[in-house]
């Protein structure tokens, strides 16, 4: 007894003096080395707890604050929402990675890279699905000029590893959560899904916009089923007690490149999502199989830190007011006007020519296709279509193909107004050169100032240019000596569309240095996001990449930004795989289609354009005063100034200055922790631009999202030194 009462004294007496050892669960130290408070925003660590305080609006008349629980075993997030009132309690963030190969197609260039590729399916070989396991060892919180992250590990994904990581942002109520992991395993593709496990939904109400725009608002179970939903803007609501939380993915970076948009259905929520046991949950998902023959899911090559990332937006008020303060972030999916520009989209596989032609045999009422409305409600103003690939007939060497002509230009002509601009064209993959390189061009598009009407045929004998009764002046375009002389005639433009991947995985490169690529009349090449790889800092560096090649092989070269899908109609997830160019053109009114369309060609073979995914926009580059497409001249030692003015929605997070010398190419990035969310900046820069022949920008926010410019050429530039002021 003597023992037992010693026993119990000493016991008491250590409570009292502040030692615990192990007679309870510790939980880890959090390491605060690289965190500052004058980043506005509170971070305390009380006994077992993280606080997190922050602004939620630029005034500060709003504190958001998130809790977390660093007791292992327990719900991660204790709470979160506005000062003392919690829209989320006992929240576990979740992550699901679905783990496939990859496999890259036959008959590659030598030495491409297998993560290279857009021809594959990790679908329709064995793939597995892992649930997050967090084992909570170590927290470390670290701070970048106005934001600050908390990053928790252990996190283990199957055979990927990594930490947690919640980012806030002073000013602004979004709350940035991602699984950054990385596997050591070679050629694996992934997807995933990601949100918060729940103990139970409580009174929690649920609000989506279905692909029809009809808005649901629903009380959660707690034993709802799991649900997908397609919804529109890829957004889910949950509210509570008040308070809303919107729920999304980063807009473009989510999307893994396809030949569809159609919804694959990003959100869930309920009971038992992919193995989650008995628990509730939300979030966004991603779907395995898609439509169309490839869905090539991301890379994740060895080594790389993949970040699997979600946005949740606090509300103080209800579904309705979270939505619209959500939808600020992608302009209501719409690209903004912007003075002296207008909005140009190129590679649109609509097949609009064979359906107008079955309609008008059909006879009765015309309708008008969705792609009006659906460009009309994105604020695009030129749209370039890529027909008869996979439709039509663009080998037939005259009947058939100039009649399917005549319909592609008739429906061009009825969709078009005083709104929009819809221009034919084609995807034509016609042999270019008359070396083996110019006979094997890849895939390519042209663009002609009117209505051209030719074939991809020249028999023997058969005059190049004839004039017919039924379709006026025809060309017959026999090899890759016709087809220059033709876009010389007709002053028109021609391009690589989707280079060093896909149908033109070899081109431009293997043609360099034929005359056709190296004339004016042929524009360069396309920029699209892909492929897709979650670790990189910005989308499409594939073509960007080549969009600096280009200029250092001497040639003056552009990249519009492309889309390349098939059909589209109202219920599709179109925003998310879109980009824009922003063109410079004259005049403020927008070319009618009777009307000469020199102006966009114009703007195009000048480089009078930038390109963007639409949250970051570049109203102003210029070095020394000129615009992109100028060609500037610097004296040696001289220090041009670059002017660069910036618009974002999300946080920006670095601005970066790209020039190359003719061999190599140059970077400085200028980081941009200050910003917040909706924000407008002027970045001057004075640049030493010895030795260099070319400079162009790029500008990209925390959720990938960006905008790059065209180069600006220079003169008798040298060697560079880049300093900010």
């Amino acid at each position: 007894m003597n023992l037992v009462r010693s026993m119990v004294l000493g016991l008491v007496l250590l409570v009292a003096l502040g030692w615990t050892g192990s007679l309870r669960a510790e939980g880890p130290t959090v390491d605060l080395s690289g965190y500052q408070a004058e980043s506005g925003i509170s971070v305390r660590q009380d006994g077992d707890g993280l606080e997190v305080v922050w602004r939620a609006d630029p005034a500060g008349d709003r504190s958001a604050r998130i809790e977390l629980d660093l007791r292992p075993g327990r719900a991660l997030i204790r709470s979160m929402g506005f000062g003392p009132s919690a829209l989320l309690r006992d929240a576990d963030p979740v992550t699901f990675l679905t783990v496939g190969t990859r496999v890259a197609p036959n008959g590659r260039p030598p030495g491409m890279s297998v993560f290279n590729t857009f021809f594959d399916a990790p679908s329709k070989r064995p793939f597995q699905t892992f649930k997050s396991a967090l084992d909570l060892k170590r927290v470390r919180v670290t701070s970048q000029g106005r934001r600050a992250s908390v990053a928790v590990g252990d996190l283990a994904i199957g055979t990927f590893s990594g930490e947690l990581q919640i980012t806030v942002y002073d000013g602004s109520p979004l709350v940035h959560v991602e699984s950054v992991v990385r596997t050591s395993e070679d050629r694996r593709a992934i997807l995933y899904d990601t949100g918060l496990a729940l103990a139970e939904p409580g009174e929690m109400r649920f609000s989506w916009v279905d692909t029809e725009d009809r808005p649901h608002d629903e009380t959660a179970h707690p034993d709802s089923s799991d649900r997908p939903l397609k919804v529109r803007n890829r957004m889910l609501i949950a509210a509570r007690e008040g308070l809303a939380l919107a729920c999304f993915p980063p807009p473009h970076q989510f999307f893994t490149p396809r030949d569809l948009t159609d919804n694959l259905s990003t959100v869930w929520y309920g009971k038992g999502h992919r193995g989650l046991d008995d628990r509730f949950g939300l979030g966004i998902r991603q779907s395995e199989t898609g439509g169309g023959s490839f869905v090539p899911w991301f890379n994740a090559p060895p080594g790389t830190d993949q970040r699997l990332g979600v946005f949740y937006l606090l509300s103080p008020g209800g579904p309705a007011e979270a939505r619209r303060a959500a939808l600020d972030y992608t302009h209501g999916d719409r690209f903004p006007d912007l003075p002296g520009h207008r909005k140009f989209t190129t590679h649109w596989h609509m097949a609009t020519a064979v359906a107008a032609m079955k309609e008008i045999e059909r006879g009765g009422p015309r309708t008008t296709p969705d792609l009006v409305r659906i460009f009309r409600s994105m604020g695009v103003d030129i749209v370039h279509l890529a027909e008869f690939h996979g439709d039509g007939h663009p080998s037939d060497p005259g009947p058939v193909r100039l009649a399917e002509m005549k319909a592609m230009f008739d429906e061009c002509r009825r969709l078009s107004d005083d709104r929009l601009l819809v221009l034919p064209g084609e995807e034509a993959n016609f042999p270019l050169g008359l070396s083996d390189a110019g006979k094997r061009p890849g895939h390519w598009v042209y663009l002609f100032p009117g209505p051209v009407y030719w074939t991809m045929k020249r028999a023997k004998g058969q005059p190049f240019e004839e004039q017919t009764s039924t379709f006026g002046k025809v060309y017959h375009v026999g090899d890759g000596r016709d087809w220059q002389e033709l876009l010389a005639l007709e002053r028109g433009l021609a391009w690589t569309s989707h280079p060093r991947i896909k149908g033109s995985s070899w081109t431009p490169d293997l043609f360099r240095h034929e005359d056709f690529y190296r004339a004016p009349t042929w524009l360069g090449a396309a920029w699209k996001g892909m492929p897709a790889d979650l670790s990189k800092d910005r989308l499409g560096t594939r073509a960007l990449d080549l969009l600096d090649d280009m200029a250092n092989w001497g040639p003056h070269k552009y990249m519009p930004g492309e889309v390349d899908v098939f059909k589209i109609d109202h219920t599709h997830e179109l925003y998310g795989h879109m980009n824009i160019n922003y063109m410079r053109l004259e005049g403020d009114r927008l070319p009618r289609f009777d009307e000469s369309w020199k102006p966009v060609l114009d703007g195009l073979r000048g480089g009078q354009f930038f390109v963007t995914t639409g949250e970051v926009l570049i109203p102003e580059f210029t070095v020394q005063g000129r615009p992109s497409g100028s060609t500037v001249r610097i004296e040696q030692g001289d220090r041009a100034e670059i002017r660069l003015d910036l618009s974002w929605t999300f946080p920006m997070r670095f601005v970066e200055v790209i020039s190359g010398d003719g061999s190599k190419v140059f970077r400085h990035r200028v980081e941009l922790p200050r910003t917040g969310s909706f924000g407008k900046q002027t970045v001057r820069l004075a640049l030493n631009l010895d030795g260099r022949k070319w400079v162009r920008v790029e500008a990209w926010d925390i959720a990938t999202n960006g905008a790059f410019t065209q180069p600006v050429w220079l003169e008798d530039a040298k060697e560079v030194t880049i300093s900010s002021r």
